[in-house]
């Protein structure tokens, strides 16, 4: 991301505040929702370091400063693109419980993050406040309240459960990428390119564990069982918190 303005001193209004007063002119052809459009266009054809207030502009076929009316610097234009993203969630209304809603959300985030790798490159992702993020977080945070955990534990586990998804989908990413980059086309390929190193480390007999998993595991491959797996582990604890 080339240089850009700070996001406004602690006395003026935030983004949100801003983007939610009334404007004079309401068919403006230059918003912040539109700018944040072309931006995750941009982001997910070529990579969040693509994108930069000078290449929107190209993209807009505005005056290189023309967004800076809208976004004030980075800090704007990523937390707009986080919650031009996260309208693309869905977990029903119908969706109850605890359990049930936030596996539906980490469910929901990895896909997200799937479908926009640039999300895992965001220097504070879980930073980012956003209106649509912080709906995401309510419902979830309420679903865990009200089951006898005390504020900071109700915070502690959904943090748990986010950092979770997180962390697992930008793994996931970067595989994605690594496999990507090196022109690996599957898991059998990737092992190929990598037995040497694997073959040499488990010849050692250092890890008869993990030489066990290399030869046994039948699911190397499939990612959502993993995740989803993963996640019924961290689902689990809560619910060992619980008593439930």
């Amino acid at each position: 991301m080339a240089a850009q303005k700070k996001s406004g001193s602690a006395d003026s209004p935030v983004l949100w505040e801003r983007l939610e007063r009334p404007t004079a002119a309401p068919r403006a052809s230059l918003t912040p929702r539109k700018i944040a459009a072309v931006a995750v266009q941009v982001a997910d054809a070529e990579g969040f370091a693509a994108v930069t207030m000078r290449r929107l502009a190209t993209e807009l076929d505005v005056a290189p400063m023309a967004a800076y009316r809208h976004v004030s610097g980075k800090d704007d234009l990523w937390a707009l693109m986080v919650d031009q993203v996260m309208t693309e969630r869905t977990v029903p209304d119908e969706v109850t419980g605890w359990r049930e809603v936030l596996r539906a959300h980490a469910l929901a985030n990895r896909a997200m993050m799937l479908r926009h790798p640039w999300l895992a490159q965001l220097p504070t992702p879980h930073f980012v406040l956003t209106p649509n993020r912080m709906a995401a977080a309510e419902r979830q945070l309420a679903a865990l309240d009200g089951h006898g955990m005390d504020t900071d534990t109700v915070m502690a586990a959904f943090r748990a459960v986010n950092a979770y998804v997180h962390g697992a989908t930008q793994s996931e990413v970067a595989l994605r990428q690594y496999m990507e980059d090196n022109g690996w086309a599957g898991g059998d390929e990737t092992r190929r390119a990598l037995a040497p190193q694997m073959t040499y480390l488990m010849e050692t007999g250092r890890y008869p564990t993990y030489r066990r998993y290399a030869l046994g595991a039948a699911r190397k491959d499939d990612a959502a069982w993993h995740f989803e797996t993963g996640l019924d582990c961290v689902l689990d604890g809560i619910a060992v918190r619980l008593g439930s």
